[in-house]
């Protein structure tokens, strides 16, 4: 990678702060990756073409955050092409302390590339922005990282959901009100929804919860007709709900999801819709050659196994396509959500367990108790076949690779296409890629989401 692009990825890591999540590095590694673990909160716009093709160049007097759909496709084209290139040959990596002799890297066939493209605009559902104050006036701002005091307001923001862009100037109405909301305000974010449900949380230097601050709040969350969050250190006061209430049509069905004030969840709804779809159609392939035949079965008669499951935002996709579903996760907060929303859209047939990779492991092949399995039906029960995994940035690394090449069918939802072709090549004795997806969740930016169905080779 070139010195431009790093540097380029490195402002992208730094400068734009939106929500994000997932961002654990992986020994062994580019700095460019790890620090390109960051750019799906957006920032860096593409200068030119030359022989590499777009640059994202640092913006230093102004902060881009416009839309450029006259060459969006150009700039799809020049992620996917970047996401494939992982998985050529190339000479041995630099050694580290945990591979000291590395083999030099063999190329991996991937089929043609499914590409899911986002719209244009108003694709994203939440944003965070510094709130700045200069003598009586207040304003959204972001900062450059060539000057990081500097700050950069931001008065719309057009990659933002059209309800964030409605929000935003009736916010700095509602804090300019105020002197109460005002006061010790440094941070806002925003969560939205597809249907238009919008939460607002505030971030103070200063306790907020007074009886002041809250009657203040109250009139802004009715003026506004909204959620609102305050935080502070060690406090939190919720005016109306800490969550938004989100609904996706996947296949026809509509899908409720609650989403969680600070939780993690997909930016940009339209390409979740996307994701849940194509992960439903990669489930019940039953070999490369089968893939895309109008003639795979509509839903298995055998389980899944789900890792990294979140708030169960493709388990309850998931659900209706096998017999039953086992979904593991090691948040409480998170695994609380995915049994929420597993209530809402009726999936019966789904059981969590707040499991780590290496903890499930012991109990399958080792019949190792745990008390937090005690609500799931025995482990012997389930006939799994498939498994699905979304892991971290970090992918899921040798050991829990070791761990799904058990299986037939991996259904592989990657937010890093360099550890998905790491992870790849670790189950490339066992597996191959039958289908291979790109899902542009983050428009503008490097970052690029990706899709791989790998089949067990021989079954």
């Amino acid at each position: 990678m070139s010195s431009t692009a790093r540097a380029s990825h490195a402002l992208c890591a730094r400068t734009c702060r939106f929500l994000s999540g997932r961002t654990a590095s992986r020994p062994g590694l580019s700095s460019a990756s790890q620090a390109a673990a960051a750019a799906e909160r957006a920032g860096g716009s593409p200068a030119h073409r030359g022989r590499r093709g777009w640059q994202w160049r640092a913006v230093r007097a102004r902060l881009d955050v416009a839309v450029r759909p006259d060459t969006y496709r150009e700039e799809l084209d020049v992620k996917i092409e970047r996401a494939r290139s992982h998985f050529a040959a190339a000479p041995a990596p630099a050694p580290t302390p945990e591979v000291p002799h590395p083999k030099p890297l063999e190329e991996i066939h991937l089929p043609p590339t499914e590409v899911h493209e986002s719209a244009r605009s108003n694709f994203r559902m939440r944003a965070e922005f510094r709130v700045w104050h200069d003598g009586d006036r207040s304003y959204l701002a972001m900062f450059d990282s060539d000057d990081p005091k500097t700050p950069i307001e931001v008065p719309s923001f057009p990659m933002g959901s059209e309800k964030i862009n409605e929000l935003m100037p009736a916010f700095i109405e509602e804090i300019g009100r105020s002197e109460v909301i005002r006061r010790k305000l440094f941070q806002v974010n925003f969560l939205t929804t597809m249907k238009g449900d919008a939460l607002i949380s505030m971030l103070y230097h200063k306790p907020v919860k007074t009886d002041e601050w809250e009657l203040e709040a109250e009139k802004m969350r009715q003026r506004l007709g909204v959620s609102i969050i305050g935080r502070s250190r060690k406090q939190k006061v919720v005016l109306g709900n800490d969550y938004v209430m989100e609904e996706i049509e996947v296949d026809g069905r509509v899908l409720t999801y609650k989403q969680l004030e600070g939780g993690f969840t997909q930016p940009n709804a339209g390409i979740s819709a996307k994701m849940l779809e194509w992960a439903r159609s990669a489930a019940v392939s039953d070999s490369a050659d089968a893939v895309g035949e109008a003639a795979a079965p509509a839903r298995r008669n055998d389980d899944l196994l789900e890792l990294y499951c979140g708030n169960g935002n493709f388990t309850i996709a998931m659900a209706p396509m096998f017999r039953a579903v086992l979904a593991t996760e090691v948040s409480k907060v998170s695994v609380a959500a995915a049994k929420l929303n597993a209530d809402a859209n009726g999936a019966g047939n789904v059981a969590f367990a707040r499991l780590s990779s290496e903890e499930l492991t012991l109990a399958l092949d080792q019949g190792k108790q745990f008390a937090r399995l005690d609500d799931v039906p025995p482990l012997e029960s389930y006939d799994l076949r498939t498994v699905l995994v979304d892991p971290p940035r970090a992918g899921m690394g040798e050991e829990v690779s070791t761990f799904v090449s058990r299986f037939d069918r991996i259904v592989y939802i990657s937010c890093n296409p360099e550890t998905l072709a790491a992870d790849v090549r670790t189950l490339r004795d066992t597996h191959e890629v039958a289908r291979f997806a790109a899902f542009d969740q983050f428009p503008y930016t490097p970052h690029l989401e990706c899709g791989a169905l790998l089949i067990a080779k021989g079954r």
